[in-house]
C-alpha cells in the first residue's frame, strides 16, 4: 500500500516560452502582464491544467476536473461528473487530480434516505483543500507589450466559401517564467496523497510543459525543476522564487531584447545562502535540470547538486 507523505517540501519550477502564449486572459486572450513592471504572470490554474492532461493523456490517469461530454455533446457539469463516484472517498481513490489539488463538491440528498443531521438540505458542499499549492508564475525578465501575429489558413469557412479564413493571436517572443509551490503534510492526510503521486505531478510539470504542442503552447520548455523536502515538521523556509534572479551574458541588452536561454544565467547565489542557513532542517533536494541552463552561484558557473554543501541531491528519474 503507498504510503502518505509525511515530510514538507517546497518546489520550484522553471520553464521559458519562445514566440508563444504561456497563459492568454479571458477577453482577447492575450498573454497576461503586469503592466507595472512589464513582467510576464501565468496563473496557477494554467499550470495545473498542465498537469491534470499530462497525467491523463499520458499516463493513463483519471482525473476529476476535465472536459467531460455526455451522449447530447454539452460539456458535462462538476456535479454530474461527480454523481459516477458516489461518495467523496471515491473520488479521493480514484482521481489523483483531487489529492494533489483537492476540489469542492456539491452533494445532492438522496430521496427516501435519513441524514445523520436534521433538516440538512437536499445540497450541501464538500470542500477538500489540496495538498499542493501554487502561487501565480511570474517571469524572471520583463517581456515587453506583446507581439500580434497574423495568418490566413488555405481552408476557406463556410461564411467565405472562395477564400481562405483569418487567424490571429499575441505571442511573447521570449519569457522564462519561474513558479514556486508547497507540498502541505498536514492537508495530505484528507485527501490521501502518497509519495508516488507526487512523482507523477513532478513528471506533469517536467514533460507535461514540454508535450504542450499546440500553436498558441508550442515553445515551452522545462529548465529547472528542485524539490526541497524537510525533516522538521511544518516548516519550509518560503518564497524560494524570490532568491533567484536573471543574469544577462550581455549586461547592456534590454530584458525585451531577450530570445533564448543561452543568452542569459540563472543567479541562485541567494537561493545557495538561504539552503545552507536551513541545512539543518532539510532530509534531500530532489532536482531535474536542462542542460542549456547556466547556473551561476557567486559569479562562478556551478552544476545544481553543487548548490549547498553536505545536503543530499537527488536527481528525479521522470
Amino acid at each position: 500500500m503507498a504510503k502518505i507523505i509525511k515530510n514538507r517540501s517546497e518546489i520550484l519550477f522553471i520553464y521559458d516560452v519562445t514566440n508563444a502564449n504561456p497563459n492568454g486572459d479571458v477577453d482577447e486572450n492575450r498573454p497576461r502582464i503586469d503592466e507595472e513592471t512589464g513582467y510576464n504572470i501565468v496563473t496557477d490554474v494554467r499550470l495545473k491544467r498542465t498537469i491534470r492532461d499530462y497525467l491523463h493523456d499520458f499516463r493513463g490517469k483519471e482525473i476529476f476536473v476535465r472536459e467531460e461530454r455526455g451522449n447530447d455533446g454539452n460539456l458535462k457539469t462538476k456535479e454530474t461528473i461527480y454523481e459516477k463516484y458516489h461518495s467523496p472517498k471515491n473520488v479521493i481513490k480514484k482521481c489523483i487530480d483531487i489529492r494533489l489539488f483537492g476540489g469542492t463538491f456539491a452533494l445532492k440528498k438522496k430521496k427516501g434516505r435519513k441524514e445523520t443531521l436534521e433538516e440538512e438540505p437536499t445540497e450541501r458542499a464538500f470542500a477538500l483543500t489540496g495538498p499542493i499549492q501554487f502561487k501565480f508564475g511570474r517571469s524572471l525578465n520583463r517581456v515587453g507589450e506583446p507581439t500580434f501575429v497574423r495568418g490566413t489558413t488555405v481552408m476557406p469557412s463556410k461564411e467565405k466559401k472562395g477564400a481562405g479564413t483569418f487567424w490571429e493571436a499575441y505571442i511573447l517572443p521570449y519569457s522564462l517564467i519561474a513558479f514556486y509551490g508547497i507540498i502541505n503534510e498536514n492537508a495530505a492526510k484528507d485527501t490521501e496523497l502518497t509519495e508516488e503521486d507526487v512523482t507523477l505531478m513532478l513528471d506533469g510539470m517536467w514533460n507535461g510543459t514540454k508535450n504542450l504542442i499546440t500553436r498558441s503552447k508550442v515553445g515551452q520548455m522545462p529548465r529547472l525543476l528542485l524539490q526541497v523536502i524537510y525533516k522538521e515538521k511544518n516548516y519550509h523556509i518560503g518564497e524560494l522564487d524570490r532568491r533567484i534572479k536573471l543574469a544577462k551574458n550581455n549586461p547592456n541588452q534590454r530584458d525585451e531584447e531577450i530570445r533564448r536561454i543561452e543568452e542569459v544565467k540563472l543567479d541562485v547565489t541567494e537561493l545557495a545562502e538561504v539552503l545552507k542557513e536551513n541545512k539543518a532542517k532539510i532530509k534531500k533536494i530532489c532536482y531535474k535540470k536542462d542542460k542549456y541552463l547556466e547556473i551561476i552561484k557567486n559569479g562562478q558557473t556551478i552544476e545544481i547538486n553543487q548548490l549547498v554543501e553536505k545536503i543530499n541531491f537527488e536527481e528525479l528519474k521522470i
